[in-house]
């Protein structure tokens, strides 16, 4: 078995707890790192000036150095909020151009079987910032897996009763797609989801 320095084995540990970075790749960029001084130190600096400046928006959640943020004090629709699981889910809507309103972050989806109950997400402030709100549509953006299903499910129940229209992203056919490679309850769903031309 190979030893390291101390420091070296500390800096591939650390890379191998970032998602989808195992054994090899944190090797591979510790080296690179180390070959690369200047990279190092941009880097470290980088990631202190991160942990320092960033923070969640108060009003959506998102990912800001101002609060609140951007999207939240700009000149956007008031009147419809789009929910997502996580920041890099609303930098994907954003990403798109397609929508004009204002944000909610959830911070996860519902997953009871691993702990993940409503008091852990951002559930509670979401139906706050509807109180007596002009709002008129949330669009519910999670994720299309179980726990993503799940949580849209129980939030249509929560805001359905206030009176506020409640709708969901709709689900096909990607761009582009051949159709005899898309799956079957892809499929389905688009056949559902169909619109007259």
């Amino acid at each position: 078995m190979i030893h390291f320095s101390q420091s070296l084995t500390r800096l591939i540990g650390e890379l191998k707890k970032l998602p989808g970075v195992g054994e090899r790749t944190a090797l591979r960029l510790a080296f690179h790192i180390l070959k690369s001084p200047r990279l190092g130190k941009d880097l470290a600096e980088s990631l202190l000036e991160v942990h320092a400046g960033v923070r969640f928006c108060s009003v959506c959640f998102g990912i800001t150095e101002e609060d609140p943020c951007c999207i939240c004090s700009g000149e956007r629709d008031e009147t419809v909020i789009c929910v997502v699981e996580e920041p890099q889910d609303l930098l994907a809507v954003e990403r798109s151009g397609a929508f004009s309103g204002r944000y909610h972050v959830l911070h996860g989806a519902l997953s009871p079987l691993s702990g993940v109950m409503p008091a852990d997400l951002k559930i509670a402030e979401l139906l706050r910032r509807l109180e007596g709100s002009s709002i008129r549509e949330i669009v519910l953006a999670t994720n299309f897996s179980v726990e993503g299903e799940a949580t849209a499910l129980y939030l249509g129940g929560l805001i359905k009763p206030l009176g506020i229209k409640v709708t969901r992203l709709a689900r096909g056919m990607p761009i582009g797609g051949d159709l005899e490679y898309v799956d079957s309850a892809t499929v389905q769903k688009a056949l559902e989801g169909r619109n007259e031309l």
